[in-house]
């Protein structure tokens, strides 16, 4: 029998694959998939923590976002119905500061409508006071004279009783 070259690669095989076992490489090639494994499954177990919190932060903000809105509405509710309210008290401030105005002017009138009808009735008085003055100190005769004070009075109390009425 004949040793060729198929017969020295099959015994060289048989002795690689024998060194192999008895240095014990399959066992630490297992044992480096064996830790890879368990590293993937801890990361993974990892990621999955992480997932579930961050759902929960999520789902915690979501809430705290809804309660803002809600905040917000109730406060934009609150403004709006204190800006109406302030709207209704400025025009009621508005209307009665303008009737004060108003009452005032009309006070002032009736005030300098009296007091010209005053010095009107003053200087009505005067002028005739004066015209019976000239009419005394013109006058020689005097039943002329007390006619015409008596005329001139008579007139200056009607005018009074027009003026007055």
């Amino acid at each position: 029998m004949e040793i060729d070259s198929t017969f020295w690669v099959a015994v060289s095989f048989f002795i690689f694959f024998g060194g192999l076992i008895y240095l014990k490489v399959p066992q630490k090639i297992n044992e480096i998939l064996n830790k890879l494994i368990l590293d993937i499954k801890n990361e993974i177990d990892e990621s999955e923590k992480l997932r579930t919190e961050a759902k929960v932060m999520l789902d915690n903000a979501q809430k705290k976002l809804d309660t803002a809105q809600s905040v917000r509405s109730e406060i934009l509710e609150e403004a709006k119905k204190d800006s109406d309210r302030l709207i209704i008290e400025l025009n009621d401030k508005f209307h009665k500061s303008s009737e004060i105005k108003k009452n005032s002017a009309e006070t002032k009138i009736t005030q300098m409508k009296n007091t010209a009808i005053k010095e009107i009735k003053s200087a009505s008085i005067k002028i005739a006071v004066d015209s019976v003055k000239k009419i005394i100190t013109t006058s020689v005769d005097k039943s002329k004279l007390d006619n015409l004070f008596q005329k001139n009075l008579n007139e200056t109390k009607e005018e009074l009783k027009k003026i007055n009425s």
